[in-house]
């Protein structure tokens, strides 16, 4: 998003303001600032040319054609979409919007799903990585401030220790410093050396496996619990005719990752105990009578300690690793009687998170490629450069065609990757330190979708200005480019939406508090 004019730069300052007032001095400038508020607050909106056709909805005949040389700037502005809050704030604020209607609708139900949801037991689960090597952090044992994010409680010491040992290759052991919340050094290895970079970003591009595997285990421990005290499974009949049985009841998760300040990354979990119809499988009805949040809380412990992944050989190392969770696990429980935490917590905390990238770690950057890699990669650099050297150097070609990897589920055995390089993602995926899943995903049937959200958004915006349907537009655009056509643009389209969204924020805060005073005069 452009930043406000630098009168210390006179150079720079006269030419937008001179492009901000030739913009604001054109006929057509109100004109334009409508035309651009699709995108209005984007930092690189999309510019699309092509032709618009009105299509009649009853004859289907073209009732009028438009072609985009007619519109201010020759062009149709389209939102990037970006979802990362360090490239496009305001595409951000939307999607941190959609992430929050999702995470909430599978707590309270609303917009399809019924309200009853709200009543099946629901626990919110932190999966965390192992440790990979001592690093530098803040431990507050005992909290006295009011609220978390705001915290100035007085930390623990670092890694304070009675004897002031050394690592093997001579560096202090020891940390006796009280680090701040925005400390540097929080997150950095105390020995570079020592710390184990290669298995760090293993972790992270196999980490998606684990839970992927962890939740299975959730489900048979549940489906064990179920016939051990006789609780009958369901019978389903599939769309091809065919009979299954069915364990009665099912966890359906919603799962933010987040990016820690060491690079490596945990997993926020809100895990939903839902039963199964027999005669609609895919409706949301309570778990049975025989299974409560005592079981889901004992299952996601017990998934939790016994899953592990082996990753497939690697001539670095034939044996492969070991990718399994680190020993905090916590669990809480959502609108109990404590209520320390609630369903409006939780969807602002996940969604939160769903915008953030490595922004935790420091690094910064796009795909990296050979041509770029040099910029960042470096086997005697810092903690990230050893990260992102650790993915390039991993991730390189081999000649195991092969190589296929065996995981260790419980005591199940199977294929992991029928690749014939499963290590070639970490190329792919260095500028987000091995990290290669979605920081947002949930179970098909926890909540409603992001297309869902957006497409009742398009339509809303259709028939805000004009309630007829008799027509719909029809278009055929190619991408021209990306981004305003200069600074000035910019800054007047995205100081525009800012007043449209504090505009709506104060609409809704005057409607929330005619409501409130509605109520208290009843």
């Amino acid at each position: 998003m452009s930043t406000p004019l630098d009168l210390s730069r006179p150079g720079l300052a006269a030419g937008r303001g001179a492009q901000v007032l030739y913009r604001a001095a054109a006929p057509d400038f109100f004109g334009w600032l409508e035309h651009t508020r699709p995108a209005g607050g984007c930092a690189r909106p999309i510019r699309l040319a092509g032709i618009l056709a009105a299509i009649d909805v009853d004859t289907g005949r073209i009732v009028s054609e438009q072609h985009t040389d007619q519109l201010p700037d020759r062009a149709l502005y389209k939102a990037c979409g970006n979802r990362r809050e360090s490239q496009c704030p305001d595409c951000a604020w939307v999607y941190q919007g959609d992430a929050y209607q999702v995470v909430r609708c599978g707590l309270t139900g609303g917009k399809g799903l019924p309200a009853s949801v709200g009543r099946h037991p629901v626990v919110f689960a932190t999966f965390t990585a192992p440790s990979f090597g001592s690093v530098h952090h803040r431990h507050v044992r005992r909290h006295s401030c009011s609220t978390r994010q705001r915290c100035d409680c007085r930390p623990d010491p670092c890694h304070a220790r009675r004897t002031a040992g050394t690592c093997p290759h001579g560096l202090p052991a020891v940390c006796f410093a009280r680090h701040g919340a925005d400390d540097p050094r929080l997150g950095q290895p105390l020995c570079l050396d020592c710390y184990d970079h290669d298995h760090q970003v293993i972790w992270n591009h196999f980490s998606g496996e684990l839970w992927r595997r962890t939740k299975q285990a959730m489900d048979r421990h549940l489906a064990a619990h179920c016939r051990r005290r006789g609780i009958p499974f369901v019978r389903v009949v599939t769309a091809a005719g065919k009979v299954r049985w069915l364990p009665p009841v099912r966890v359906s998760h919603g799962k933010v990752a987040e990016m820690q300040r060491r690079a490596a990354v945990h997993f926020h979990c809100l895990l939903r105990l839902d039963g199964v119809d027999p005669d609609d499988p895919d409706a949301l009805v309570p778990p049975p009578a025989g299974i409560t949040i005592d079981d889901l809380e004992e299952a996601v412990h017990a998934a939790a300690r016994q899953i592990t992944v082996t990753t497939p050989e690697h001539p670095d190392r034939p044996e492969g690793w070991v990718v399994a969770w680190g020993e905090q696990v916590d669990v809480r429980r959502i609108n109990s009687a404590s209520g320390e935490l609630t369903d409006s917590m939780v969807a602002a905390y996940l969604a939160k998170y769903a915008t953030k990238s490595t922004e935790a770690t420091g690094h910064r950057s796009t795909r990296l490629t050979a041509d770029t890699i040099g910029d960042y990669a470096d086997p005697e650099g810092d903690h990230l450069a050893r990260l992102i050297h650790a993915c390039w150097r991993l991730g390189r070609p081999t000649h195991n065609a092969t190589a296929t990897g065996a995981a260790t589920t419980g005591g199940h055995q199977g294929h992991l990757d029928d690749n014939p390089n499963p290590y070639a993602g970490l190329r792919r995926w260095a500028h987000m330190l091995g990290f290669g899943g979605h920081f947002l995903t949930k179970a098909r049937r926890y909540s409603v979708t992001f297309g869902l959200l957006r497409d009742t958004r398009t339509t809303y915006r259709r028939t805000e200005d004009d309630e007829s349907t008799a027509s719909i537009t029809v278009a055929t655009l190619t991408y021209v480019g990306s981004g305003w056509l200069n600074d000035g643009d910019a800054l007047l389209a995205n100081t525009a939406a800012r007043q449209r969204r504090e505009s709506r924020r104060i609409g809704r805060e005057e409607l929330a508090h005619e409501a409130w005073l509605a109520g208290a005069a009843a």
